[in-house]
């Protein structure tokens, strides 16, 4: 489990930046900087170095990849992984959206990490603490042994260890396999952290104001009820 961000000189944003480190500025690693990528609402919230970016990545396992269809726009949820400044996914070849995207169709990803509920004093100041990155592009389809190391790649990042004590992937297996990847060129990343932001005319009101932090830990390990060995359970 990743500790969560919680705001600091590294590029964490917050929503008042009065007293509190205020997101970086751009620079030769920025991201955000693009006109589709620069964060309008809340700008101060936007964090602009390529490190923060990593570790929002790095941090979640499902995203959601965005595309349009004809008039129908699709949110498709997916497990990825990033790989250095690209991120990677996999579908079967019989997704009608995996083959479309596989074109070269514009997509938006996007991963959010919730750490935490911020309970103010009104309901207009309640808020979330969360990292979120957005990524624009478009996806490539990997082939060969590109694609068998994008599939480790995966493994290691959603189950780590597993990729040295799996079956690997068939002939057959692989064939049904569609692999993506989708540059870290054009991005956004944006950070809430922090107490509530309440007006000094509500501090006196007799309601319980802070934060709830929210963790995701794994829970007890639950056995294929066909298991035929007498093994340990992963240690994560």
């Amino acid at each position: 489990m990743v500790a969560p961000l919680t705001g600091g000189p590294d590029g964490a944003g917050s929503r008042d930046t009065g007293g509190r480190p205020r997101a970086v500025g751009p620079g030769a690693a920025a991201v955000g900087g693009t006109d589709r990528t620069r964060v309008r609402r809340l700008p101060d919230l936007a964090v602009h170095d390529r490190a923060t970016l990593h570790a929002v990545l790095d941090a979640g396992r499902v995203a959601h990849l965005a595309v349009g269809d004809g008039d129908q726009p699709y949110a498709l949820p997916v497990a990825y992984a990033r790989d250095g400044d690209r991120v990677l996914m996999h579908g079967s070849t019989g997704s009608r959206l995996f083959r479309h995207l596989a074109t070269g169709a514009p997509a938006c990803l996007t991963v959010t990490l919730l750490d935490g509920l911020v309970l103010a004093r009104s309901a207009f100041e309640s808020s979330m603490n969360y990292r979120c990155a957005m990524v624009l592009g478009t996806l490539t389809a990997l082939a060969g042994e590109e694609k068998l190391a994008a599939l480790h790649r995966l493994s290691e990042h959603l189950l780590p260890g597993r990729w040295a004590e799996i079956r690997p992937p068939s002939a057959k297996e692989l064939a049904a396999t569609l692999v993506l990847a989708l540059p870290l060129d054009e991005c956004s990343v944006k950070v809430s952290a922090g107490p509530p932001d309440d007006p000094d005319d509500d501090l006196d009101r007799p309601v319980w104001a802070g934060v709830v932090p929210i963790v995701e830990t794994y829970g007890i390990p639950q056995p294929d009820p066909r298991l035929r060995h007498d093994l340990p359970p992963p240690e994560w």
